[in-house]
């Protein structure tokens, strides 16, 4: 089965770059025409997104021509917006001056040399990426790609990069690292998708609580966990739930409100148990986890990247680690010493974790020092900074 499908996938991936190759012949490129991708088409959100709006915003792109792919699309005010994999989207990848997206690309895409592919990227670092990977003999990701096979598709994406934004010094060194990019494609403005959360203001708060029907009254706590490398099915990754909402529900009361937002690569769907479903509410894949953020007082994560951004909001932040030395040991692990590098310790069981949110107790002091080191380029201009960088 993996070698018919591996077959499969090469002549595919030969046809799309012929055709790719025969468009880009045939089609005038558009010096005033920006393509955005995000999460491979899965939403509109994240920095293609912070910086689509921020252009949307500026005078000086009045006549450009700015176009979303989606693999379900919807309305963006101010675009034209395509479906992904579509002829309209190679059309527009061939076409557009610029590509602005955030994860790698399939390695069947064919750049112009007169082409700008900023790679925004989506998130800082904890756990280890490409070449920092160990080669464990495992296969990599639902698709069943070798370490090997792997780092080539991050070397083949990467090699088109024009720019890579980093958050911070830290995940300049890791890029460099990890993807084998040349620092001079980097640049360090922080990341323009956490601009919202340097300048959310209480009214933005509550319009974003009233979109997810959040009640005002309640204690908000976003649990957003990750995939696992070793755990997926044909339809993508899948995730042990390793906890219980109904004790959740028991300890923490009535005064609280959970919302469940796993990795935008877990495939499976979960199932609240019967009574909780005003106690606990899963988000969709394709929900801006930014929203979620600046409605939130607290966010529960495992080894998500998310709780680099959360930080900028100065709220508590608990680590559910309940597989920690087999994440540590088997599979990514991390750059930084955890847990002393992060800002709160790691809660092993849900019992420490639930005790630990019910104490209300939480080190604000050391939070401090994290954003100091990790967001001190988080100033609400990210998004201007890399928009003067490459457009301008």
């Amino acid at each position: 089965m993996k070698v018919v499908v591996y077959i499969k996938n090469k002549v595919i991936a030969v046809i799309i770059r012929f055709f790719m190759h025969t468009m880009n012949f045939f089609i005038t490129m558009d010096d005033k025409m920006v393509l955005y991708l995000s999460f491979d088409g899965r939403s509109y959100s994240d920095n293609p997104k912070a910086i689509y709006e921020t252009m949307l915003r500026d005078a000086k792109f009045d006549k450009y021509q700015l176009i979303w792919a989606l693999k379900e699309p919807v309305i963006i005010s101010g675009c034209k917006v395509i479906k992904r994999q579509s002829i309209a989207y190679f059309y527009y990848l061939s076409k557009s001056k610029y590509w602005v997206f955030n994860n790698k690309m399939p390695d069947y895409y064919i750049k112009r040399a007169d082409q700008v592919y900023l790679q925004t990227w989506h998130g800082t670092p904890l756990k280890r990426l490409a070449h920092d990977m160990p080669d464990l003999g495992i296969t990599y990701y639902r698709s069943k790609q070798t370490y090997q096979e792997m780092v080539s598709a991050y070397d083949k994406d990467s090699q088109l990069w024009d720019y890579l934004i980093s958050p911070n010094q830290f995940s300049t060194a890791v890029f460099c690292s990890a993807f084998k990019v040349n620092r001079e494609k980097i640049i360090e403005t922080g990341y323009p998708r956490n601009d919202i959360l340097t300048t959310v203001s209480t009214g933005k708060i509550q319009d974003v609580k009233e979109k997810f029907n959040i009640p005002s009254n309640k204690q908000v706590i976003l649990y957003a966990p990750t995939w696992r490398d070793n755990a997926f099915n044909l339809q993508g990754y899948t995730f042990e739930l390793n906890l219980d909402f109904t004790k959740w529900h028991k300890i923490l009361g009535d005064d609280y409100v959970i919302i469940f937002k796993p990795h935008y690569l877990i495939a499976q769907h979960f199932v609240v148990p019967n009574g909780l479903s005003e106690f606990v509410l899963t988000m969709p894949a394709t929900a801006d986890i930014n929203e979620l953020y600046i409605i939130s007082d607290q966010l529960i994560t495992d080894y998500s990247s998310v709780f680099f951004d959360y930080a900028i909001l100065n709220r508590p932040i608990y680590f559910y680690m309940f597989d920690f030395e087999t994440y540590r040991d088997d599979l990514r692990g991390f750059y930084l010493q955890v847990p002393k590098a992060l800002p709160n310790d790691i809660c092993y069981t849900q019992d420490q974790l639930l005790t630990a949110i019910r104490s209300g107790q939480f080190d604000f002091k050391r939070l401090a020092a994290f954003n100091e080191k990790f967001n001190h380029l988080q100033d609400g201009k990210a998004s201007k900074r890399v928009i003067d960088e490459v457009f301008i």
